[in-house]
C-alpha cells in the first residue's frame, strides 16, 4: 500500500467523472427531445398544408353551388376576382419592397 495516495482526491476524481457523465447523458436527452419536437413540428407543418389543400379544393364546389341556388351572380364573381386580383398584385409588390430592403442590408 503506498502511503503517499490521496485517496480523498481519487474519490473527488472518480465523482467528477460520474457529474460529467451525467452531464452528458442529460444532454443528449435534450438534443433527442428537440429533435423529436422540430420533427412533431414537421408532421403538423404536413398536416396542416393538407387541410389547405382540402379547403381549397371545396371552393369551386361552393362556387357552383351557390351560383346554382342564385346566391351568386356573374357580377358578384367578377367582384371577387378583382378583389383576388387585388390582393395578388399588393402582395406582389411588397414581395418586391421586401426583397430591396434585404438588398440594402
Amino acid at each position: 500500500m503506498d502511503v503517499g495516495d490521496n485517496i480523498g482526491a481519487k474519490l473527488q476524481t472518480d465523482q467528477a467523472d460520474a457529474d460529467l457523465q451525467v452531464a452528458r447523458a442529460r444532454a443528449e436527452e435534450r438534443r433527442a427531445m428537440a429533435v423529436a419536437q422540430e420533427q412533431e413540428m414537421k408532421a403538423k407543418v404536413v398536416e396542416m398544408r393538407a387541410r389547405v389543400v382540402e379547403a381549397e379544393a371545396e371552393v369551386p364546389l361552393a362556387m357552383a353551388e351557390a351560383f346554382r341556388s342564385g346566391n351568386m351572380g356573374i357580377m358578384d364573381y367578377y367582384r371577387m376576382r378583382n378583389i383576388q386580383a387585388d390582393t395578388a398584385m399588393r402582395e406582389g409588390l411588397s414581395d418586391e419592397d421586401g426583397e430591396g430592403d434585404e438588398d440594402a442590408s
